[in-house]
């Protein structure tokens, strides 16, 4: 007679068993290689990023140097209140950085490189002045972070002002003031003295409250978590506001304090400046802390506190909630010095029932009078775009319907009534119609980019379509809303429009790739359809130029259409080679209806980089790949979310992919593996659990135990409480006594995504183990969710290539 266990005792008994089961620990291995032809891959030199002055006289190639090395990765590191910083430096620890500036002329396109710095030089920051007359950056010293500038006309770099630059908080630590005389920057306070010391004994117990009012929050990682975190918070990450002129002179602007923003009106004569107080929080991280916003003139004198926001620990989990109070708030870009900013109607939490969820407001400076109501909100707020007195377009937007709206409002006449310009889906990829593209205005900011006559404005969009994506250029007539179309991409190749570069949108800079031309950079003149090279990147790996890519699509069972990018291996020949060994990989969306998860979201013309941290490098070993693989998750009906059939769509999926490159006779049923990255690893443990399609898995820095994630995860809306039964069921950590398929799990031990904690691999590995299945766990030091050393990628590359090659393309 069969006993049928309860999901309480099945859950008990899964963890009692886990307590009691040991993660086995191996001598530490040393990092391998893999095939000379991979790590290839790894050690292949990346384009350099592309930046254009504002006045479009030339552009900046910023280049950036190999990848880092274990040792790099590995240097002093503190996590205070959700950041990762380097003690040594008072900057970022994990930040990617430019050791090559390049100035190109837009016109004679001659290279010259800045001058002037020191060898090897970590430069990040770079920021133009709005003149276009000199680059400004920050230079990494082995123990401090120092202020730079270069003059465009001479390229001579020098450094600037005898500062200290404090880069912990994330954003730029630099502010050039609108007449690109001066720059405001954060500095290291003077006479700072030495960082706090660890306490040989505590002063008492870590006590943390509840009082009865909810105070959900996701699985943060890096918390403040004692007294001697939040006295290193404040020591790290306070700075002041220190005024740089060009000639190097400074001057204190601001008072030490933990500056969270800084930002100059558009007529430069006040700065909006945001600052973290206490108390902290041990449960959300420093975003969320107490934060003080006021308005200063340019002697550094609080002219308005324009918000006092509390501490936000208790904002629901709910899609769309927000807080309570002044949010949003910026500058008006079309006027001196206007603010605005947006109040929550319904107290911040979306399951509240109102008629308005948000209200917007302006306030004129001097700031101490009444704001006046811009526009009332049905749903909530989602940014707004600037024109002029008579033309702003502001946006809403609602989770459970997929609703997103866009309002044309006059911020010159703020009692004007709202138009309707767009009503749309925002999963219907289809019917997007694209978004303004921007120019600069007489103040150096960003508004929207209108016709000479101003009867019209220019839009851009990824141009989704069943033959897949192709961006457009369009002009919309703002009292018919028609559209005319100015230029689209056409085949062989996906372009996109980088630049508008004059006022009636007749010259644009645009990026284009095709399946074997990397991205590179060209003007396009639409008035005689000629064109003009700006860049010449190299194909990364000409070696692989000849590799077949492809884009495909093809229907699960159900009827919905799935795509995927299939790769095989160079001269690879059916009839010759027979079929090869199948690697899958793949990440989970979910999607509110059939007709918008089966709409093509990619282009078949998309350069075909051999990528070392997808699957694409195994075509190089004999498999063939079907990379980017759909996965979608419908909702089953409108009021029933995506996640209540995420195990059977999975599989759907899974099956469909499977018989398409099998039924192509490319393919062995026999020999197919599934992989993928954070979520899809989530996926990859899921379908291992639960079908016998696979011969081996590849699971990275996943989360595996729901119940580890309880207030949400990914897009789920609901806490465990409201859908155990859904988290419980999408957990393959308690179904891992199915998981016999071989399954290899690759970790880094320093993974700071919120969710996929570094222990969810390792109960995941002892869970497989202890039930008697077949995996491997590989903890990568010093590595976070995304691994950057060369060594961990090499060694991951090895992982798996040794992992595949043994249960899938030997398998018998």
């Amino acid at each position: 007679m069969q006993h049928k266990l309860s999901l309480k005792t099945f859950v008990s008994a899964v963890i009692l068993i886990l307590w009691m089961t040991p993660i086995t620990s191996t001598a530490q291995d040393t990092f391998m290689m893999p095939p000379a032809e991979v790590a290839a891959l790894v050690d292949a030199p990346s384009a350099p990023s592309l930046q254009i002055s504002r006045d479009n006289s030339f552009m900046l190639l910023l280049h950036s140097p190999g990848r880092p090395s274990i040792e790099d990765v590995a240097q002093p590191e503190l996590r205070l209140a959700g950041t990762r910083i380097n003690p040594r430096t008072n900057g970022p620890s994990r930040a990617g950085y430019v050791n090559r500036i390049t100035i190109k002329d837009a016109q004679t396109l001659q290279e010259r490189d800045v001058t002037g710095l020191p060898e090897n030089p970590v430069i990040q920051n770079v920021s133009l002045s709005p003149d276009s007359r000199h680059i400004a950056f920050t230079l990494t010293r082995t123990n401090h972070i120092e202020l730079w500038i270069t003059d465009v006309a001479s390229g001579q770099a020098r450094r600037l002002g005898d500062v200290r630059i404090n880069n912990t908080w994330a954003g730029s630590p630099l502010d050039w003031s609108p007449d690109s005389q001066f720059l405001l920057a954060r500095t290291i306070p003077a006479n700072r003295g030495a960082a706090p010391e660890q306490p040989i004994a505590p002063t008492g117990p870590i006590i943390q409250e509840a009082t009865g009012a909810p105070a959900p929050a996701r699985t943060f990682q890096d918390l403040l978590a004692n007294p001697h975190d939040e006295a290193l918070f404040d020591y790290y990450f306070t700075s002041e506001i220190t005024r740089v002129a060009l000639n190097g002179s400074t001057t204190r602007f601001a008072e030490p304090a933990i500056y969270s923003r800084t930002a100059f009106s558009p007529d430069g004569r006040f700065l909006l400046v945001g600052r973290v107080v206490r108390p902290y929080s041990y449960t959300v991280p420093g975003s969320r802390f107490p934060n003080v916003t006021d308005v200063r003139n340019m002697r550094g004198e609080v002219v308005a506190v324009i918000t006092e926001q509390p501490l936000l620990d208790n904002i629901p989990i709910a899609p769309n909630s927000t807080f309570e109070g002044r949010r949003s708030i910026t500058w008006r870009n079309d006027a001196p010095s206007t603010l605005f900013f947006v109040e929550a109607q319904d107290g911040g939490d979306s399951r509240n029932q109102v008629e308005f969820r948000d209200i917007a407001y302006l306030l004129d400076a001097p700031f101490t009078g009444e704001p006046v109501e811009l526009a009332r909100l049905q749903h909530r707020y989602a940014g707004i775009a600037w024109a002029n007195n008579g033309l702003a377009f502001i946006n809403e937007t609602w989770r459970a319907t997929r609703t997103s709206r866009t309002w044309h409002v006059q911020p010159g006449t703020p009692s004007a009534e709202p138009r309707l310009i767009f009503d749309l889906n925002f999963e219907d990829r289809y019917g997007n119609p694209g978004s303004p593209e921007f120019i600069r205005n007489e103040f150096g900011q960003n508004v929207m980019h209108l016709s000479p006559d101003g009867t019209e404005i220019f839009m851009t969009g990824i141009g989704a379509s069943p033959e897949g994506n192709r961006p457009f250029l369009r002009a919309m007539h703002l009292e018919t809303l028609e559209m005319r179309e100015l230029w689209r991409s056409a085949s062989p190749y996906f372009e996109t429009v980088v630049n508008i570069v004059d006022a009636g949108a007749t010259r644009i800079i645009t990026r284009r790739e095709s399946v074997n031309e990397p991205p590179n950079f060209f003007e396009r003149n639409l008035a005689d359809d000629s064109e003009r090279t700006l860049t010449s990147f190299p194909h990364p790996t000409p070696e692989l130029i000849d590799v077949p890519s492809e884009f495909v699509q093809f229907e699960r069972a159900d009827g919905l259409t799935l795509t995927g990018q299939l790769l095989l291996p160079v001269g690879y020949d059916a009839e010759r080679d027979g079929r090869l060994p199948l690697v899958i990989w793949a990440y989970p969306r979910e999607f509110a209806s059939a007709a918008a998860a089966g709409q093509v979201s990619d282009s078949p013309y998309r350069f075909n980089s051999i990528s070392f941290w997808g699957p694409h490098f195994l075509v190089t070993q004999g498999y063939a790949v079907l990379a980017n693989a759909a996965m979608p998750i419908v909702a089953p009906a409108p009021d029933i979310e995506p996640n209540e059939s995420f195990i059977e769509q999975l599989t759907l999926n899974a099956e469909a992919g499977i018989d398409f490159v099998v039924d192509r006779g490319i393919a062995d049923r026999n020999r197919v593996a599934i992989g993928g990255h954070s979520y899809g690893a989530f996926m990859t443990a899921n379908l291992l659990a639960h079908t016998d399609l696979f011969k081996a898995g590849i699971a990275r820095s996943g989360a595996y135990n729901r119940s580890l994630t309880p207030f949400g995860f990914q897009a789920e809306p609901r806490n465990i409480w409201e859908a155990r039964d859904t988290y419980i069921r999408m957990s393959p950590f308690f179904y891992a006594h199915q998981i016999k398929t071989p399954i290899l799990f690759i970790h880094g031990d320093a993974d700071n995504n919120s969710g996929t904690f570094p222990m969810q691999s390792e109960r995941m590995f002892a869970a497989v183990r202890g039930t008697g299945g077949t995996a491997r766990l590989v903890m990568l030091p010093h590595e976070s969710h995304g691994y950057r050393a060369r060594e961990s990628l090499m060694h991951m590359l090895w992982e798996t290539i040794e992992w595949l090659d043994t249960y899938v393309k030997n398998a018998e």
